[in-house]
């Protein structure tokens, strides 16, 4: 029916890995379609050589890259291309104006998405999905796949796919485990969330891994982004051991590829938990004020734990948050629980009588 699809996903690496599951169930229906990610360029490895995605364009939001002559550039390029329809998973202005503008004859996108809110936005779609149920109590990715799910008139559900790995990938990940100490076991850890009320403490942290440490021969490294170094830094100070810190070395690519050979990781909620899921590995995800239903990674290996306090989810500075300065949320999620999740997925992967 439709053979040239522009998506537009101008959202944090999270969504943008949860979003390929309703392009898997397109690719699974209509095989020959053609689909064009338009995704923010600090993501966009993500979804380059994809399985699911065919072409990326990618939309810079910088200042410098939002004049009228670059956004009427972008709308020469995407008419050009002659998309016949438009799909978004972000109920943005700019991508929703960019499709208008280019007059993509049919251009579909959901009543909500991210909140309740009503936006003016879905006076550009020609087609407004509606998302019925409760977002927080129902996984990101079906939402994303009901929305073409209700326009295709599809049923099912697929699940998230990555881009390929690559042979630079293999070496420099090979370069990074070579400044591992030799151990049976990897493991690795994610310590510092988007924003303070999805970091699970340090010092919760550090007991953890202190704990795991004297009952397993293993190697610890910390991944993340580059301004996650310095905290990083601070986590493995309150470790007082050995461990890597990986964070602002690796890529996207990189860290998929990571995934892939350690035996467990250890993280709070962001967007790495769900790049570790599409490689199944054995992971352990603290929840703070984000809701679990909503946001646990698609992994039969994951295990989320949460308080499940009362006030959550929520959105407020943590400074605002009634049990400031040790957020229920956070704080409720005590290392024991933590490190008997770890203890069991180990336990459940390995033979360590051998």
């Amino acid at each position: 029916m439709y053979k040239n699809i522009l998506v537009s996903a101008l959202v944090n690496l999270g969504d943008v890995v949860l979003t390929t599951s309703a392009l898997a169930l397109i690719k699974k229906n209509f095989p020959d379609a053609r689909i064009t990610m338009l995704v923010k360029r600090v993501v966009s490895d993500a979804v380059k050589n994809n399985p699911v995605v065919d072409d990326v364009i990618v939309l810079d939001y910088r200042a410098k890259e939002n004049s009228l002559s670059k956004m009427f550039s972008t709308v020469k390029d995407i008419r050009r291309r002659r998309f016949d329809l438009y799909i978004s998973f972000d109920r943005k202005l700019r991508p929703a104006l960019l499709a208008w503008f280019a007059r993509i004859p049919k251009r579909v996108g959901p009543s909500k998405v991210f909140d309740d809110k009503k936006s003016s936005v879905t006076k550009f779609y020609t087609d407004v999905i509606a998302i019925d149920h409760d977002l927080d109590r129902t996984l990101q990715a079906r939402t994303y796949q009901t929305i073409v799910k209700k326009f295709f008139g599809l049923d099912g559900w697929s699940e998230p796919v990555f881009a390929r790995i690559t042979d630079d990938a293999r070496a420099k990940v090979n370069l990074l485990f070579d400044r591992l100490p030799a151990a049976r076991l990897k493991i690795a850890l994610c310590v510092k969330g988007t924003f303070e009320l999805k970091t699970y403490p340090k010092e919760y942290f550090a007991e953890v891994v202190r704990a795991l440490r004297a009952e397993y021969d293993a190697a610890f490294f910390v991944v993340g982004a580059p301004s996650d170094r310095e905290y990083a830094e601070t986590v493995i100070a309150a470790i007082g051991s050995t461990v890597e810190n990986f964070c602002g070395e690796t890529s996207l690519i990189d860290l998929a590829e990571i995934f892939r050979r350690v035996d467990l990781f250890i993280t709070v909620d962001t967007g790495a938990a769900h790049i570790a899921a599409t490689a199944s590995v054995p992971m352990v995800v603290m929840f703070g004020c984000t809701p679990v239903e909503r946001w646990h990674p698609i992994n039969p290996n994951a295990v989320a734990l949460s308080s499940n306090e009362s006030c959550c989810p929520c959105s407020v500075k943590p400074e605002q948050c009634p049990s400031h300065p040790k957020p229920n949320c956070l704080y409720h999620i005590i290392p024991a629980d933590v490190l008997d999740a770890c203890k069991k997925l180990l336990e459940a992967h390995h033979d360590f009588n051998r």
